[in-house]
Parts: structure tokens; sequence; C-alpha cells
């Protein structure tokens, strides 16, 4: 393995309630770089992230952190300290402030009754700026809109000081300008401070965008790892996603994806 790998799934069989759902799917995030999961729905992206995490024991396979040891053997608290999540949904806790919520990322550096972090206040207020939440800082999270509650839990995982993060769908209930913002924060970690970063993503153009390597998965299976010119390619989506998709370099130098439908072609008259 790769020394510079920081979380590595692999031969994954994943399963729920004794029936795999992904089947031997290996991946491997490494300092520095931007890994992009792709897919049709139920392809079991979000599922491998899980396991990543540790939120989803494997059947078979095994989950390493740098270089080889074993991620399932460490305390919850060391395992956070180096590992965070964004999950799709949270609970959203009432009456809280934003800046309260964003401190709960600090819980692995914390000992009892709260004690014993002193750079917590520091990677709060780093978090809640590089997600533009600062200015609502002592608004209550249950006031928020969608969008603005996203930007929060991610500022959460950020304020938690990993050198990996795993972020599934973080442009859900955005709308496009913070889209961008979110997709830029998440090279911004991977470039300037060498973060490992593992990313579900049902937009292709922002998988092409951000990632350095995507990996496309179709019925539980890792169908290809690659550069994204590697992967996204119009023979390969058309045949996981069921549908003709049409790929073409833009020119700002990126993929972009054009799925064709019954009626894509038709002009609009109004």
């Amino acid at each position: 393995m790769n020394r510079d790998v920081a979380l590595a799934g692999n031969d994954l069989t994943l399963g729920y309630d004794g029936r795999a759902v992904v089947h031997g799917a290996g991946i491997e995030l490494a300092a520095g770089r931007v890994v992009a999961l792709v897919g049709p729905n139920g392809s079991g992206k979000s599922t491998l992230l899980r396991a990543l995490a540790r939120l989803h024991t494997p059947q078979s396979g095994q989950v390493t952190l740098n270089g080889g040891g074993d991620a399932f053997a460490l305390r919850p608290k060391d395992f956070a300290r180096q590992v965070t999540l964004l999950t799709q949904s949270r609970p959203t806790p009432g009456g809280v402030r934003v800046k309260d919520v964003v401190a709960y990322g600090r819980h692995p550096y914390r000992g009892r009754f709260g004690s014993g972090d002193a750079d917590g206040p520091k990677h709060v207020e780093k978090a809640m700026g590089l997600t533009g939440v600062d200015t609502m800082a002592e608004r209550a999270v249950d006031e928020l809109s969608g969008g603005e509650l996203q930007r929060v839990w991610l500022a959460t995982c950020l304020a938690q000081d990993t050198g990996v993060v795993l972020l599934d769908e973080p442009t859900t209930f955005l709308d496009l300008r913070y889209q961008v913002e979110i997709l830029d924060i998440v090279r911004e970690l991977a470039d300037d401070h060498q973060v490992a970063v593992g990313v579900v993503l049902h937009d292709l153009d922002q998988a092409a965008a951000v990632a350095d390597q995507v990996v496309l998965m179709a019925s539980g299976v890792v169908r290809a790892t690659g550069s994204p010119a590697d992967v996204l390619t119009a023979d390969l989506l058309s045949e996981v996603y069921g549908l003709r998709i049409e790929v073409a370099v833009g020119d700002d130098g990126h993929l972009h994806t054009r799925p064709i439908g019954r009626h894509t072609s038709r002009s609009v008259t109004t």
C-alpha cells in the first residue's frame, strides 16, 4: 500500500440483515487528494463511505488507516481525531446556537466536563469562517434554512480538524452559489491543508471538476477507478446509468456530461 494513503477499504463486502449490497470494493484516500464516489441510486456509494467511517461493519475485508493499521481497532476518540464524516441528514437540536453546534466537532479532544481543549475556539472560528456561517454564530440552528444548516454541519466536521474528511452528498439542499463554495472548500482542504477527502456526489460534472480520482459504482460493485477522464466516458456512463450520456471537454478544460432523454433535443417555445 502507498504510504501516503490515509484511509483505505480493502476488498470490502458490506450488507444489511445478511444480504450483501457492496461486493469486494476497494478504495484508497490519500493526503492532498479528492476522491469522488459516483453512480446511480442504490449503487452502494454511501454504504461504502459509512464503512470507511466505521459506521458500517464489513462482512469481510478491512478498513485500514495510515498505511495498514486496522481502523476498527482504534478507540472511538482516537479514530475521531483522524476521520470525520458529514452524513446526508442529522437531527436538528432545538434552541442551540450555531457556534455551539460547530463546537460539537471538538468532542474527540475534550476530557470529562468539556475540559482540555485549549485549541478548540480557534478551530471552531476557522471552520465557521471557511463555511460562511460565522455571521450567524448566535442564531439558533432550528431557525435556519436547509442550506444554512448543511453548512453548519460541514463546519462542525471541519472543526474536528482531521486528516481525513468524508462527505456524503455535501451539496444537498444548497443553492448554486453555495454548491460552488462547498466544492471550493473541498479542493482547498486537499490543496492547502493536505487533507484526504472522500466525497459522494450525484452531479457528474461536479465530480469531474473537483476530484483527482473518481470511483464509479453500480449494483454494489466498483466498475472503474481512475482520473475523471478515464472513468467518466460516454460508453461506461451510458452503460451504468442505463441511458445515453454524452461527454465533452469544455472551454474550462473540465469534462461535462449531457444525459440524452426523449425530449432533450427538443427546443422549448414560449
